[in-house]
């Protein structure tokens, strides 16, 4: 479904939140994720999915419980993704019918992650892990495991990444922030995708 981008959007209002879902979508995104540590997560989630839910995948970030698993999924979501590996919170995302993007950041929580049942992982972070750790990783993963890095990805290294085998980049900060204006994330959000375009040519 295109390009292999999840938004991250921390800290997004439900007020703003078809304006900045409009934007990523027209910009190229076909993935957005609202981590659930932000105002009024589930709401923001319902409204962006009412809009983009059949041409975009849509859900939630932070993701901790497998309660909060059924909330996403009552939303309207479709992806659960979380800092962490937790097994009861993979299976319940599976059971749910969703796709599963836990974190990990050891060959250990690499594999419990994939036992349990994820779709793919979530290297985070990855500024810290680095290219050197996540090729160390990928050469006991089997093949075809889908990894994403989050955490530390600018226009500037997505080459290396996608060049080492990554199969795509979560996006944060560098797209969007309480208080970026709706031109900035536009601009962001475009220059991102050039950059990952050019990148993945």
């Amino acid at each position: 479904m295109g390009r292999n981008l999840i938004a991250i959007l921390r800290g997004l209002d439900p007020a703003q939140a078809v304006d900045v879902a409009d934007i990523l979508i027209d910009a190229g995104f076909h993935m957005i994720e609202v981590p659930l540590n932000s105002p009024e997560p589930f709401k923001s989630i319902e409204l962006i999915t009412q809009k983009y839910g059949d041409n975009a995948i849509i859900g939630a970030g932070t993701v901790l419980t497998a309660e909060n698993v059924q909330k996403v999924k009552d939303a309207g979501g479709k992806l659960v993704v979380s800092p962490d590996a937790n097994p009861e919170v993979i299976r319940a995302t599976k059971a749910a019918g969703m796709l599963s993007y836990p974190g990990v950041m050891t060959p250990t929580e690499s594999f419990a992650a994939l036992h349990a049942g994820a779709d793919g992982l979530k290297l985070f972070p990855s500024s810290v892990l680095g290219l050197g750790g996540y090729k160390a990783i990928k050469s006991v993963l089997p093949a075809g495991t889908e990894c994403y890095a989050v955490g530390g990805i600018s226009p500037d290294n997505m080459k290396e990444w996608l060049d080492a085998g990554i199969a795509g980049f979560g996006i944060g900060s560098d797209l969007f922030k309480p208080g970026y204006s709706l031109d900035e994330i536009k601009t962001r959000a475009a220059n991102i995708v050039a950059a990952y375009d050019k990148a993945a040519a």
